[in-house]
């Protein structure tokens, strides 16, 4: 039996290039509250985990992703 947190949580597969235009992708890398998921909930290494962060982080720049909720 597995006691790991992340057990019972869907895992998130990106395959392919990291584009921060493809907003969709990138929404399934991150929390309903902005947030960036980790390697462990992506399944990245850690060179397509940076790719991944930096498409995020431009996207949000370029307001295609919200920097956070928003919803208080």
């Amino acid at each position: 039996m597995n006691h790991s947190k992340f057990s019972n949580q869907p895992e998130v597969k990106l395959v392919g290039l990291v584009d921060y235009k493809q907003v969709d992708d990138l929404r399934r890398a991150m929390t309903p509250n902005g947030k960036m998921l980790g390697r462990k909930r992506t399944g990245m290494n850690s060179e397509g985990q940076k790719k991944l962060a930096a498409a995020i982080k431009r996207a949000r720049f370029l307001a295609l992703l919200p920097y956070t909720d928003a919803s208080h």
